[in-house]
């Protein structure tokens, strides 16, 4: 999750006439996206298992903050997946600068994660 768009970065950085470069840097995030990947689903699945054991709805109001943040790095993820795709084919205008903006936002959403679940501040 937080590599991953590291690798975006250095993608993005390649010189045009460097093709060994760039097959290796798409094979890393490949590889990396399919074990991130196999890794959430059984993570979202036991997340829900216990959301559901300890009941929902009779939890405080930042288990829904906390959903709602999950929910955001769940579409982070397929985000990456599709700039993925698009660095593939060579389709994706973004610059090394916005994928290292871009690289920052899962750090934010996991710190508010953790807070959250810790903190139960509501």
């Amino acid at each position: 999750m937080f590599y991953l768009p590291r690798i975006f970065v250095n993608l993005a950085m390649v010189p045009p006439g460097s093709v060994a470069e760039r097959e290796r840097l798409i094979g890393m995030s490949q590889r990396l996206l399919r074990f991130t990947t196999l890794l959430a689903v059984p993570a979202v699945g036991l997340g829900l298992w216990l959301l559901f054991g300890y009941g929902f709805w009779q939890s405080g109001g930042w288990v829904h903050a906390k959903l709602a943040l999950v929910a955001l790095v769940l579409a982070y993820h397929y985000s990456c997946g599709r700039l993925l795709r698009q660095l593939m084919a060579e389709t994706c205008l973004r610059s090394h600068r916005w994928f290292r903006w871009y690289n920052e936002v899962p750090v934010f959403l996991l710190m508010g994660i953790v807070v959250l679940a810790v903190v139960k501040p509501f």
